[in-house]
Formats: C-alpha cells, sequence, structure tokens
C-alpha cells in the first residue's frame, strides 16, 4: 500500500512551487506519508476526498470504539512526530509543514473533545449517507463501471453509519438536528431517484437497484428516529460561550489573531465599507429615480438611500430554472478579462463544471466549489449552484432571486471561480508540498476569493459599472458581518431578533439571507469568521509588498507567488510570499 501511495504522491510533486529540501524534510515527507496510510485505513471517506481510491467500496466504522482508536491514533502521530523529526534540521520550508502539521493533530484532539462532533451534530452522519456516494459518481475520474461498483459497495455501510449515529447522539441543538432531518430527506430522494439520473444506463443497474432498494427503509427508520425520539430532546445549547469561541478561533483560524482583534477590526470595516456603499448609491439614485430627492444625510436616510438603490438592482435578475445557465453565462467574459489584464495565468486545461446543487447538500448556503482533490489533480471541480426549491413559494424564489440578480451573481462566480476557489485550488493540488495539498488553510482559501471580488472590479472589470460595484461592497459586507454575528453570537447573547434586524437592517440582506444565515452561524462556529480574517490578511500583504517592490511589483506575478505558496495558514504568507518576490 505504502508502496501505490509514494507513485501516486510522486506523480504530483513535481508540480509548481517545487520547494528547496533537505534530508531531513525527506524524513517528514515519509512520516506524513505514513500518516496518511494510517488515516486513509481508518477513514476511507477522507481517502476519497483526497483522491486516494483503494477505500472507495468502504465507508468509515463510527463507532464509539472506533472513535476512540481513531482518537488514539491522533495522539499517537503528534506524540511520534518530533521523536521522527528534527526540526532544527529541516528547511525554513519544512519546519512551516511541521508548524501545520503538528498544528492540526492538536487541533483535531481539541475539537473532538470540546466540540464533540458525533454526539451533537447529527449533520456529520449525512457526509457518510450520501456525499460519499454523490461524490464518487459525479466526480471520481475513475471508469464509470467502477464508481458504480464502489457506490453499490460502499451503500452496503450505510446501514451501520445509521446504528452508529443512533448510538452516539446525545443531545444535540434542534437548530442542528432539523438542518439533518431536511438532509436526510434528500437523501431519501436521491437512493430513490437522483442516483439513477446521475448514473444513467449501466449494466449494474439491477445490481444498484437492488443496494438503494435496501437503503431506503433505512434512512426513512431514520428520518422517523430523528424526527419522533431526538427532536423532542434535542435540547442542547448551540451557542458555545466565550471561552471555547476564543479558543476555537485561535487554533481553527491559526492567522495569529485574537477573537477580540478580529471585531475590533470588523467592526471598523463594517462603518468603511457601508460608507462605500452609501457613495455608490449616490451616483446611482437619479438612474432609478429621477424624479426624486436624494435621501437626507441623517443615519436613516443613508440606510434608505442604499436600500432603494440595492432594492432596484435587485429587479435585474434571470428566471428561477435558469440560474445555474446565467452562472454558466458569465464565466466566459470573466476569464477573457482575467488573461487580458494579467490577473494570473488561469489553468489549463479548465476542469471546473457548473451543476445544480443536489437536494440533500442544500440547506446552508446557495453555492460552493467542490475542488479537484489534492491527490488527484487531474479530476473536475464543481462550481454547485442552487435554484430555489420547487416546493418554495413565489414569494420566497423572488426573493433568492433578487438576492442573487444578475450582477451579484457576477460577484459570486469570481468567488467560487475565476480567479476565487476553483483557481486558487487548482495552484493549490500543484504546490511542491504534499503536506500543504492535503492540510489547506480555510482562512487562507475563503480569504483569497473575497480579495479577488474587489481586485477583478478594482482592475476594470465589468466597465467599472456602479451596480457590479454596489453588489461587490454588499457582498464583502457580508463577509464583515459575518465575523461579527460569529463573535456576538457564540461569544456573547445576540438573540436570533437581534441578529435578524442587523443582518436586514446593518448588511442589507434579504429577510430570506437573513434567516438561512443565522441557521448557519449557529451551525458553523467560527467558520463565518474565516472569510473577513483571510481577506484583511491578502489585502494587507498585498499592500505591504507594492510598497516594498515599488516600480518593480508586477500584479499577475505576485498573485501567482501567492498561490504557489499552496493554502497555508495565512500567518507563513508574508515570509512566503517575500522570499519568493524579493
Amino acid at each position: 500500500m505504502k508502496r501505490i501511495l509514494s507513485i501516486l504522491v510522486g506523480l504530483f510533486f513535481c508540480g509548481i512551487g517545487a520547494l528547496a529540501t533537505t534530508a531531513e524534510d525527506s524524513k517528514l515527507e515519509g512520516f506524513f506519508k505514513d500518516y496518511l496510510e494510517e488515516r486513509f485505513r481508518l477513514a476511507p471517506l477522507d481517502a476519497t476526498r483526497l483522491g486516494d481510491h483503494r477505500y472507495d467500496h468502504l465507508l468509515d466504522d463510527l463507532s464509539p470504539e472506533a472513535l476512540e482508536r481513531q482518537r488514539e491514533f491522533t495522539r499517537g502521530v503528534l506524540k511520534r512526530l518530533p521523536r521522527a523529526v528534527d526540526y532544527k534540521k529541516l528547511s525554513r520550508d519544512g519546519q512551516i509543514d511541521f508548524e501545520i502539521l503538528r498544528h492540526e493533530l492538536e487541533t483535531a484532539l481539541w475539537l473532538d473533545e470540546n466540540m464533540k462532533p458525533f454526539e451533537t451534530n447529527p449533520r456529520v452522519y449525512n457526509e457518510y449517507i450520501s456525499d460519499s456516494v454523490f461524490q464518487l459518481l459525479a466526480q471520481s475520474p475513475l471508469p464509470k463501471e467502477t464508481n458504480v461498483s464502489n457506490a453499490i459497495g460502499r451503500i452496503s455501510f450505510i446501514p451501520r453509519v445509521v446504528s452508529a449515529s443512533r448510538a452516539n447522539l446525545k443531545n444535540p441543538p434542534r437548530v442542528v438536528l432539523e438542518t439533518a432531518i431536511r438532509q436526510n430527506k434528500g437523501s431519501i430522494a436521491f437512493y430513490d431517484k437522483g442516483i439513477f439520473e446521475i448514473v444513467g444506463e449501466t449494466p449494474q443497474r439491477e445490481r444498484l437497484q437492488k443496494a438503494t432498494a435496501a437503503v431506503v427503509p433505512v434512512l426513512k427508520e431514520y428520518d422517523a428516529f430523528l424526527e419522533k425520539e431526538l427532536l423532542p430532546r434535542a435540547k442542547g445549547e448551540w451557542r458555545i460561550g466565550k471561552r471555547k469561541f476564543d479558543k476555537k478561533l485561535e487554533m481553527v483560524l491559526d492567522a495569529g489573531m485574537s477573537a477580540e482583534q478580529v471585531l475590533r477590526d470588523a467592526e471598523t470595516e463594517f462603518e468603511r465599507v457601508t460608507a462605500a456603499m452609501h457613495t455608490i448609491s449616490r451616483e446611482l439614485w437619479s438612474k432609478y429615480y429621477p424624479k426624486e430627492a436624494f435621501p437626507p444625510e441623517t443615519p436613516s436616510g443613508r440606510r434608505r438611500a442604499i436600500e432603494r438603490v440595492m432594492a432596484a438592482v435587485n429587479q435585474e435578475h434571470g428566471k428561477p430554472e435558469e440560474l445555474v445557465a446565467d452562472a454558466r453565462a458569465t464565466v466566459d467574459r470573466i476569464k477573457a478579462f482575467i488573461r487580458e489584464k494579467d490577473i494570473l495565468n488561469l489553468p489549463e486545461p479548465d476542469r471546473c463544471q457548473i451543476i445544480e446543487m443536489p437536494e440533500f447538500q442544500r440547506g446552508n448556503s446557495v453555492a460552493y466549489l467542490n475542488s479537484a482533490p489534492p491527490l488527484e489533480p487531474d479530476a473536475p471541480s464543481l462550481y454547485a449552484i442552487s435554484p430555489p426549491a420547487s416546493d418554495w413559494t413565489p414569494a420566497r424564489a423572488k426573493a433568492l432571486l433578487e438576492e442573487y440578480n444578475s450582477h451579484m451573481l457576477q460577484i459570486l462566480t469570481i468567488h467560487e471561480a475565476y480567479p476565487g476557489h476553483y483557481v486558487q485550488l487548482e495552484y493549490s493540488n500543484r504546490s511542491g508540498s504534499l503536506l500543504r495539498r492535503v492540510l489547506q488553510s480555510g482562512v487562507y482559501i475563503e480569504g483569497w476569493a473575497v480579495y479577488t471580488e474587489q481586485t477583478l472590479l478594482d482592475q476594470g472589470y465589468g466597465d467599472r459599472d456602479p451596480r457590479l460595484r454596489l453588489m461587490q461592497l454588499k457582498f464583502y459586507l457580508r463577509a464583515v458581518g459575518n465575523a461579527m454575528l460569529d463573535h456576538k453570537m457564540h461569544a456573547g447573547k445576540m438573540s436570533d431578533e437581534e441578529a435578524f434586524a442587523f443582518l436586514t437592517e446593518g448588511a442589507f440582506q434579504s429577510e430570506e439571507e437573513a434567516r438561512q444565515k443565522i441557521v448557519r452561524a449557529k451551525q458553523t462556529s467560527v467558520q463565518l469568521s474565516t472569510y473577513f480574517v483571510g481577506r484583511m490578511a491578502m489585502q494587507r500583504l498585498r499592500d505591504e509588498m507594492q510598497m516594498k517592490l515599488g516600480e518593480r511589483f508586477n500584479l499577475g506575478r505576485y498573485h501567482e507567488a501567492v498561490l504557489e505558496q499552496g493554502s497555508v495558514p495565512v500567518k507563513y504568507l508574508r515570509e512566503l510570499v517575500g522570499t519568493r518576490l524579493k
């Protein structure tokens, strides 16, 4: 098995950004490969996600005993690391990789002990129940019949996942369980019908039908358990409290910032962005309200000016059934602009596929980018968009389309795909460090995506249309507001009513978007802060390097220097990029 993984890794180790190494660096690489071998054996879904397909026919054992074995494994790796690798003998790049691995292990243990996800978060099990099979069929580059066969094998383990869920779940927060119930209903629909639409014609159809026919009743029984047994006693506290929030933010973000620093920066930035939105609303006012006087320079007047102009811009949207097609239509002009302005070199060939988000994955966001696995960079990446659900009222569907109007949809595509998540993760997958390809920083990933929204407009994308700029600022204000909401809901006592008022009146979000964001905030402590923290780190680094290099600064080459480091914790970027560009 080790030989297979070594060959697999070797195929991609000659990618961009090759690092200078020492003999001790090779020891660290070997230690990390051994770690992955055992981790993949214990967690087949992790192996699939990272691009190793030897375990695609299996699923993780999530029983209490197996989860304890995984914890013991992580503790053991953390203990062996400094014995196996001499930190002082590593190159500086190797030392950074060592620190990333050590921090990853420490964070995993802390989260397991303090957050207890398998006891409190029923959504976790849905990843094994449905995502695990969908990824094989929608994204794996292996032959179709191999993927179908593996999917059939993996489906056979779903009853064990359900059984483990029933044994592990204790007292989840009601809001988390409600989302899990909705997603499980989507899983039932997936195995009842959706999976056959994805697979199409196959000689294994009869075997697949037999497997799904066996699992659908299990999921229906699971649905009854979640709704009738677990929901009445789901009284867990979703608010994690200041102490845990501060520590979790420090460990998960790994950005060298405290929770209080993040909140102070966000509050300052919130005022700045709101003022910029007011300036653009003044510019657009006469286009939409030529016979009305611009609102007065008072707090309520400024808010009304922004709201009125955005309300008019929001009407410029497509039809519900065309949302995915409209997103596809934005791609060509965005890519053409990136090439024309030399924002960076786009990856070739383009492997990004734009799809409609599967029903069982909906509930927390309108879009996501599921990138090619780090060990399988030639696989497709999926940019998924969630149109209004078929059971939504016309008013609710209209609200979503207004939120993601034709201008905002372009900002969304910049963020999720070009030159945001898709482009960045394609670069990351070709980093010279296996460890950096696998252990990715969410702060870096989200920060880069938010940074690119403003950068493209600053360079002239969209012919300097103020409507685009207004939507970009609104999108960014959402990231800033996310960090404030995250802190105040988990480390403070912000109520749903206060959060709703803040999002709709302060952050100018639609009522539907605000409701979804409150649900998401309760379920994803700290994650909502990653966008703002990452974007501020990216912008500060850009400003610093531009001032330092002066006339030698080249935007495209700077961007490539940032991306070639892999998705590292942002606290390392100044050192790494500075070395690359000196």
